[in-house]
């Protein structure tokens, strides 16, 4: 059942904005509820569809005014909880403030509404002849608006960096309404603080996102795919070295351990390699492809590699990819995800640690690791039949003790949220934890934006 509305909020937002934008009972929708991350239960009190930066900048005004608090959703394929609604909340979506501003071909530039669909974006860029170098497994539904407050990572950071890498300015509406515009549009400005970084990654609690001006690439002609089964990890992290020295526009470098190959190869039935190796990795170039095969005989030459397949159409390139993306992985029963980084070189021995201590607690539980390996994120599928809060909690703890122990991020691309606040301290230092609420406090003094998350206030 939920919360009774509070009708001054209620009455001055319809008023505001129209009955067509503010939404209640079972006018809102039930995906509301949750993001991916599916620990989400509860439907909001108002349900907000914004169809304008006014409408947003007059819904946080009165939301301040009446000390409502405010969650902003997006695609909802966040896998932390961070748009995860309480019964008392106002959430405010952005799926209607969406739309392709403008792509200056002169600049290599796009300003976007933060509601568009990432692919939208991309099929934009690609149009006129760019790539968008942000790119994400959720591109078809993901926002741009949610991919810069999570400054989510994806599969091109080796060549172009994470989403704030790819964000030359933004609009964004703090909690009074006051809105930010920050459109810078220009490579270099150098004038005081850069105030976009406040917002990106921020996950909704100091402000909301509302336009970007975003950086494009030249679309490249030619992209070469290649799938390589190695022995060693040593082996994986020379190859490693060697592509980011010989193969000009490496654009990605995937590697799977042999669980999460062997188990999505069998269920997508794919037949890949003759035999079973203990790593295998997805190199793709992009641009200039001459060079993809000779490197790859090198290798083979030099005993770095065990096997090697070039895809020699798109058909076979999506095939190597469609075993990356494991997407079957997601009818394992109580999937667990973490998205966790840590230096290259000790990636590997955490993930035999975790894996043993996991399989002596938890006999027959199913572990599944891959990773965006060059730039030192990796991501571990966790499933069991049996679990339960305790079981829930002790898996996190040996995740997250791993990282800890070998100075790494609890999260590299996909948020805080909800599910890693209690572990935050882990990568953070008190006084940075310190430093992140003052800052709060300053754009968010009553504490109306996405409470509860990331930290507790």
């Amino acid at each position: 059942m939920n919360r009774p509305i509070n009708v001054k909020l209620l009455k001055a937002l319809q008023q505001a904005l129209g009955d067509h934008v503010v939404l209640t009972g079972e006018r809102i929708p039930a995906k509301a509820r949750s993001d991916k991350s599916r620990i989400g239960h509860h439907s909001p009190m108002i349900y907000i569809r914004p169809r304008s930066v006014e409408h947003i900048s007059s819904a946080l005004r009165l939301c301040n005014t009446y000390c409502s608090s405010v969650v902003v959703q997006g695609g909802m394929t966040g896998l932390a909880g961070g748009a995860n609604p309480e019964r008392k909340d106002v959430v405010i979506a952005m799926d209607l403030l969406a739309g392709i501003e403008e792509i200056d071909t002169a600049a290599g530039t796009m300003t976007v509404l933060a509601g568009t669909v990432l692919e939208v974006a991309q099929k934009a860029a690609e149009d006129s002849g760019f790539l968008l170098p942000i790119d994400l497994g959720a591109r078809g539904s993901c926002q741009i608006g949610g991919n810069l407050a999570t400054n989510a990572g994806g599969v091109r950071v080796i060549n172009h960096g994470v989403t704030r890498d790819n964000v030359l300015g933004l609009q964004a509406v703090l909690a009074d309404g006051t809105v930010i515009s920050s459109l810078n549009r220009v490579q270099k400005n150098n004038t005081g603080y850069d105030l976009k970084q406040l917002f990106i990654g921020s996950e909704g609690t100091l402000g909301i996102i509302t336009r970007a001006v975003l950086k494009l690439q030249p679309l490249p002609v030619h992209r070469a795919t290649a799938l390589c089964a190695l022995s060693s990890y040593e082996d994986v992290v020379a190859l490693l070295r060697h592509a980011r020295k010989s193969l000009m526009g490496l654009s990605a470098f995937e590697l799977m351990w042999e669980t999460f190959f062997r188990f999505n190869c069998e269920a997508e039935n794919i037949k890949a390699f003759e035999a079973d190796y203990p790593f295998t990795v997805i190199i793709e170039q992009s641009g200039e492809t001459i060079g993809l095969e000779e490197f790859l005989s090198a290798m083979l030459e030099e005993g770095l590699l065990d096997d090697a397949l070039i895809a020699q159409s798109e058909k076979e390139r999506d095939r190597f990819w469609k075993i990356r993306e494991g997407l079957s992985l997601g009818k394992l029963p109580n999937l667990i995800e973490y998205d966790v980084s840590l230096p290259i070189g000790a990636l590997n021995l955490y993930a035999e640690e975790v894996i043993k201590a996991l399989e002596t607690e938890f006999p027959g539980i199913h572990v599944s690791i891959f990773g965006h390996v060059a730039d030192s994120n990796i991501h571990l599928c966790i499933s069991a039949r049996q679990l339960n809060v305790i079981a829930k909690n002790r898996i996190n703890t040996i995740v997250y003790d791993g990282v800890r122990k070998h100075q790494g991020s609890i999260s590299a691309e996909h948020g805080i949220g909800l599910l890693k606040r209690d572990y935050l301290a882990y990568s953070r230092s008190p006084e940075e934890l310190e430093l992140m609420r003052r800052i709060k406090q300053a754009l968010d003094p009553q504490c109306i934006l996405n409470p509860g998350k990331i930290f507790l206030a």
